[in-house]
C-alpha cells in the first residue's frame, strides 16, 4: 500500500494537480473529506491501484483499519453516455435486492468537484479473481470443472430475473437491441481509427443482413467473462462477485453467452486481445461447447444461432480495442508498453476471427 502517494496519478492536494498536464486520478484530502462525511474510518489513508483495466479504475482505499473500493470513470473529457458511475452503482444496488451477488454499495459521489468525474465506494471483497494463476485451492480436475459451472450458472441466474417490472424495467428498452449495437458500434469505428481495416464494414454488412429475432429479453452484463467474476476462497467453487457493470443494460441474453464463449480461452483455439484468463486451457475446465450445453439446458433457448452472437462480439471488440490502439499511438497511454501496442496486429486478429464465426470463408485485406 503506498501512505505517501504523488505523481501524475495520485496526489495529496488540488493545489498540487494545478500543476500537471493532465487530471490525477486520485486527489487523496478530497477522498479524506468524503470518507470523513461518510463514516468511513479514522486518520490518514492508504491506497492501492486495482487490477490494470482500461476503462475505468479501481482503488483499495485503507483507513484507520476500514477498507473500501473506490471506483471511478478514467481522465476527462469522456465520451457522452460512456463511464457513468452513477448508473452503475444504481445497477447494482437493484441487482442486489435481486439476490445477484455483487459487492455492497457503500456511497455514491455526483460532485465532479471531489475528483474530477463521479464516483462511488464499495465494499472490499475477500476473493479471488482467476486470470494466469489457478487457486490452489480450485486446482483439481473436479474443482476446475466446478468453476466453469459455476460461472454458467451465476449467468443463468443473471438472466432469469423478470426485467419487465419494477425498477429494472427502467435500465433500457430490450426492443431492437441487436439492430441498435450494430448501428451503434458502426459508427463508433470512423471516430475511434486512423487505419484502414475493411473487414470491419464488411463483418457489419453481414450481421445486418443476419439479424436473429431474440428469443427473451434479460439485464446483459455486457463485458461476462471470467476476469470479471470474484470467487470465495474456499471450495466447492461459487462466485462471491460478479464486477464491473460499466456495461449493463435490458437486451438479449444470447449477446452475453456469446461474448463469453468467444472469448474463453480453450486449448487449441487461437488467442486474441481478450484472452485475459488463459488458465481455462487447462484440462478440467469446460470446453465453449460444453459451457453453451449446460447454459441451454438451464434456459431453454435455441442456441442455433450462437454464432451470430459470438461474431457481433469479436468485431465490438475489435472496434473498442481500436479506440484503446489510437489513443496509444497519439500518446494519451504513455505507461501502457504492452497492451496498446499489440492491438496493431490484435486488432486485425479479432476481426479475422469474427469472419470465422460468420462462416464467411474470404476476407477483404483486414
Amino acid at each position: 500500500m503506498h501512505t505517501v502517494p504523488d505523481g501524475v496519478e495520485v496526489v495529496a492536494t488540488w493545489d498540487e494537480a494545478r500543476h500537471l498536464e493532465s487530471p490525477p486520478l486520485l486527489v487523496v484530502d478530497a477522498v479524506t473529506a468524503f470518507l470523513d462525511a461518510q463514516g468511513v474510518g479514522r486518520g490518514p489513508l492508504a491506497w492501492q491501484r486495482i487490477g490494470d483495466g482500461h476503462s475505468n479504475v479501481t482503488y483499495l482505499i485503507e483507513r484507520g483499519g476500514d477498507c473500501v473500493v473506490l471506483r471511478r470513470g478514467p481522465r476527462p473529457p469522456l465520451p457522452k453516455s460512456t463511464h457513468d458511475m452513477v448508473r452503475e452503482a444504481r445497477i447494482q444496488k437493484l441487482l442486489h435486492a435481486h439476490g445477484v451477488p455483487v459487492p455492497e454499495i457503500i456511497a455514491v459521489c455526483e460532485d465532479e468537484a471531489v475528483l474530477g468525474v463521479p464516483f462511488y465506494l464499495m465494499s472490499r471483497l475477500d476473493g479471488t479473481v482467476i486470470t494466469d494463476a489457478i487457486p490452489s485451492l480450485l486446482s483439481s480436475v473436479e474443482q476446475r470443472r466446478a468453476t466453469s459451472e459455476a460461472v454458467v450458472d451465476a449467468l443463468v441466474a443473471l438472466h432469469s430475473i423478470d426485467v419487465t417490472r419494477g425498477e429494472l424495467a427502467s435500465l433500457g428498452s430490450p426492443d431492437a437491441y441487436l439492430r441498435r449495437q450494430v448501428e451503434r458500434f458502426r459508427g463508433l469505428w470512423e471516430v475511434n481509427t486512423t487505419r484502414n481495416l475493411p473487414a470491419v464494414e464488411w463483418i457489419a454488412d453481414w450481421l445486418d443482413r443476419n439479424l436473429p429475432a431474440s428469443q427473451a429479453a434479460s439485464v446483459v452484463h455486457g463485458d461476462y467473462r471470467m476476469g470479471n467474476l470474484m470467487f470465495a476462497p474456499q471450495t466447492p467453487a461459487r462466485i462471491l462477485a460478479i464486477l464491473d457493470w460499466e456495461m449493463a443494460t435490458l437486451g438479449d441474453p444470447l449477446a452475453d453467452l456469446g461474448y463469453f464463449t468467444a472469448t474463453y480461452s480453450e486449448a487449441g483455439i487461437l488467442t486474441t486481445p481478450l484472452e485475459l484468463t488463459p488458465v481455462t486451457r487447462a484440462p478440467g475446465y469446460l470446453t465453449r461447447q460444453q459451457l453453451a450445453e449446460r447454459y441451454r439446458s438451464r434456459m431453454g433457448l435455441d442456441l442455433t444461432p450462437l454464432p451470430w452472437y459470438q461474431a457481433l462480439a469479436l468485431w465490438k471488440a475489435a472496434i473498442f480495442c481500436e479506440a484503446i490502439y489510437t489513443r496509444w499511438r497519439r500518446g494519451e497511454r504513455p505507461n501502457d508498453t504492452v497492451f496498446g501496442p499489440s492491438l496493431e496486429t490484435g486488432v486485425p486478429r479479432l476481426l479475422e476471427m469474427a469472419a470465422q464465426h460468420a462462416g464467411l470463408a474470404s476476407t477483404p485485406r483486414i
